[in-house]
């Protein structure tokens, strides 16, 4: 694909879903979040990052609750106790590697337990604003029906292409429209390529 048609489709959907450059000051917040919405649905996610850190909201403070009582509080995220395990387990890793501070820098979040390239980029890109494209499902299917990507492609593989097709200061909307796009019309299971506002730029490729 070439950018000028990447950029016209990200300026069709922005017309569409009307997305801003969404930036959360806390990076803490992020991480814990992001690992919590890992198989879980959005607004479950949501509520139990907002019970969680109407109690923590620092590592010093999440590292005095246990495994059983942070697992009571963000249940019924999937996975609930082994997130709470995880949670825990990152918090005081923080403290005593990090001095108390989120790293800034994807090698570091990615040593820390469960977390991988998406939630290591969605820290970068939605706390400290930077030029990163988280790719969850969503971003990983459409940009593989839209032929930025081939069909076998890696997750990083495809956060590779679209870094190399979109330039830094319209990436922070990425992720948003995406995910937008496919939970509304483009989804994992179908494509609703009639009522489609990009259908004209994609070649149906999956």
């Amino acid at each position: 694909m070439e950018r000028r048609t990447i950029l016209k489709i990200i300026d069709v959907l922005n017309k569409v879903y009307g997305v801003s450059y969404f930036k959360e000051s806390d990076p803490f917040r992020v991480l814990i979040g992001t690992i919590l919405s890992h198989r879980t649905k959005g607004g479950v996610s949501w509520a139990a990052t907002n019970r969680l850190f109407e109690k923590a909201k620092t590592p010093e403070q999440m590292v005095e609750f246990s495994e059983e009582q942070i697992a009571r509080i963000i249940y019924p995220v999937g996975f609930y106790r082994q997130k709470a395990k995880r949670i825990r387990k990152i918090s005081k890793i923080i403290l005593e590697k990090y001095g108390g501070e989120v790293p800034r820098d994807r090698i570091e979040l990615m040593k820390l337990p469960g977390v991988g390239s998406k939630t290591a980029d969605c820290v970068l890109c939605f706390a400290y604003g930077d030029s990163v494209i988280p790719v969850d499902i969503h971003v990983l299917v459409l940009s593989k029906r839209l032929g930025i990507a081939d069909k076998k492609d890696t997750p990083e593989k495809v956060r590779e292409k679209l870094h190399e097709l979109i330039p830094k200061e319209k990436r922070g909307i990425v992720n948003a429209l995406f995910v937008e796009h496919g939970k509304k019309i483009c989804t994992t299971r179908k494509a609703y390529c009639k009522i489609c506002p990009i259908e004209r730029y994609c070649p149906k490729l999956i």
